[in-house]
């Protein structure tokens, strides 16, 4: 039997070609998402949106966060559980206009928000660290000593926590010592100090995105962030008008 397989001509790819939403030349029209830039990946980008707008609400800006956390994870109860403290959406834009660093805690949270829409250089702490060093030297894990290498930069940034719920009590013992991020994005998961480090993150005096009990994740972290960025832009385009 002839197991080879039969090459596809470029010129038959159409043939394989198949959309998975309808394209409403409307939606493409409407669409800001930064991160969608085929008329494909514009239409589901609205169509996401209005069925998350339909369940959520679309009244306040916090509501645009749960929105986007809702999108990113296929959850509508993630929405119910968003925590927002000390005003951090404009604290969050403002340090996102101002280019100011966001430090995140795994590289999958930095791949994940947009490279467009601004300046902000987005630092991976694992970097800070790379031969865990200090994290032996301490035995902490490794985003705790990254975030610890990385606390003469982290005033006025945006931190954005992900995955890592030791990162997340490494950063609320920083900001007791007098470390003042402009904000905090505490999204991390699991079942050993998730929660309770996001309930530090809400006691604390400093601008804070959160998610209760021990949901959370790198989707969330990065939706709050790159919705962030799409708030951000509006506002910086409708000052230019």
């Amino acid at each position: 039997m002839n197991t080879e397989n039969k090459k596809i001509e470029v010129d038959e790819l159409g043939d394989l070609v198949q959309f998975t939403t309808d394209i409403d030349s409307e939606l493409v029209e409407q669409c800001r998402d930064l991160g969608a830039h085929t008329q494909e990946a514009k239409a589901i980008s609205m169509t996401s949106r209005n069925i998350a707008k339909l369940i959520v609400g679309d009244n306040t800006v916090e509501d645009r966060i749960r929105q986007r956390c809702m999108i990113a994870t296929g959850d509508p109860g993630v929405a119910y559980l968003m925590q927002f403290n000390n005003d951090p959406i404009s604290a969050g834009i403002e340090a996102i206009k101002s280019g100011a660093p966001i430090f995140v805690d795994i590289n999958m949270v930095k791949t994940g928000i947009s490279k467009k829409g601004h300046s902000s250089n987005i630092i991976c702490v694992l970097d800070r660290d790379p031969d865990a060093e200090l994290a032996h030297k301490h035995g902490i894990t490794r985003t705790s000593a990254g975030f610890l290498a990385s606390r003469d930069q982290l005033n006025g940034s945006i931190i954005a926590i992900g995955n890592a719920p030791s990162a997340a009590l490494t950063v609320c013992r920083l900001v007791e010592h007098g470390i003042k991020p402009a904000l905090i994005i505490g999204t991390p998961v699991g079942f050993v100090n998730a929660a309770e480090s996001k309930d530090a993150v809400r006691n604390l005096d400093v601008s804070s995105i959160t998610c209760v009990g021990t949901r959370g994740g790198t989707p969330i972290a990065v939706a709050c962030v790159n919705e962030l960025i799409a708030i951000a832009n509006e506002e910086e385009a409708n000052e230019m008008d």
